[in-house]
């Protein structure tokens, strides 16, 4: 099985590099001309999307070729108070070149909404700021010129008391959205609420691709183990929606999410780097059966713990894992 490594948004390792800078809403009031203000906003941007340019050129040196993008390149695009100002003509350069440089090195890249974004809400105003949020996520990827590989990753949402109903709300308000935003969207478990087993049923009704985060599996489960549940996850990045606008119509490789606690006691906060035992384990467990695997590291460390993950694998070469190169390896069962 082949395995390639990635990371979230921001570098441990490259200096003055954020591609998350921001303004708040009470910083752009206090400039009082909004015309400026705006203009502002979007030399920011520019700052964020040069940022993430950096940092694939990076990753690229380190054969790094799994990256999610910060969703923040943007600072107040959805704001409710600047539904009139549009950023993407001012942007239409940056974004461009960051999307042709995905393309030609073959970058897998994705965004991760935040949590506020839930589509099992029972109010329709939240409804409302969520799929607008996404709307955004999707106009990113497209003004990048990036088809529907690139995903955005979501969770069911909060139960609200009542998670069969939760999970319904969820199905009506996916198949309200447009096609656009379906066919970019995977479902993660996550690890309070929806564990892999609901997060799955969800997925399988709607034609989601799943996204298995180990770590909330670890902590929010039904008494299962990662490498079972494995088998019908890697069934839904087979579907309809998983390979829509795929080149060559080859189905994506699955993904997992990784991390590790921060400590016994403190289970569900990531801690700075990943744990290679229980990783490795589940690696070997599935590695008969998937031939690939992308794996998203969620730790603080960001790029530093992949460093490091790489530095532990390299420790058990005799043990069926051989280094591939800065950032992937091969398992065998």
């Amino acid at each position: 099985m082949i395995v390639r490594f990635g990371y979230v948004a921001m570098s441990m390792v490259v200096m003055n590099a954020s591609p998350s800078r921001t303004m708040t809403m009470a910083s752009f009031n206090k400039l009082g001309d909004r015309e400026a203000a705006i203009r502002k906003l979007e030399r920011i941007a520019q700052e964020n999307l040069h940022n993430t340019l950096r940092l694939l050129r990076h990753n690229l040196a380190h054969d790094i070729q799994v990256y999610r993008f910060s969703s923040k390149l943007i600072p107040l695009a959805t704001h409710g108070d600047l539904v009139d100002w549009d950023p993407f003509p001012a942007l239409q350069e940056p974004f461009a070149e960051v999307g042709e440089y995905v393309r030609n090195h073959g970058v897998r890249v994705s965004f991760h909404p935040d949590h506020f974004t839930v589509l099992s809400t029972p109010r329709p105003e939240v409804l409302v700021n969520s799929i607008r949020d996404l709307e955004h996520h999707v106009k990113m990827l497209k003004a990048m010129g990036l088809n529907a590989t690139a995903k955005n990753n979501i969770h069911i949402g909060g139960a609200y008391g009542d998670k069969p109903s939760a999970a319904a709300r969820f199905e009506e308000s996916f198949s309200g959205l447009s096609p656009d935003i379906q066919k970019r969207l995977t479902l993660e478990n996550d690890d309070k609420t929806f564990n892999a087993f609901e997060t799955l049923e969800v997925a399988r009704k709607v034609g989601l691709p799943m996204v298995m985060d180990i770590h909330h599996q670890w902590v929010n489960n039904e008494g299962e183990k990662p490498w079972e549940i494995w088998p019908d996850i890697v069934k839904t990045w087979d579907g309809e929606l998983a390979q829509a606008d795929t080149e060559l119509d080859k189905p994506l490789v699955p993904k997992l999410h990784v991390s590790s606690p921060r400590s016994a006691t403190d289970l569900r906060s990531h801690a700075e780097n990943v744990e290679i035992g229980p990783l490795l384990d589940f690696l070997r467990r599935i590695a008969s059966y998937t031939p690939a695997l992308d794996v998203m590291i969620e730790a603080k460390g960001k790029d530093s713990a992949l460093f490091e993950l790489m530095k532990d694998m390299g420790q058990y070469a005799a043990e069926g894992v051989r280094i591939l190169d800065g950032a992937s390896v091969a398992i065998s069962p």
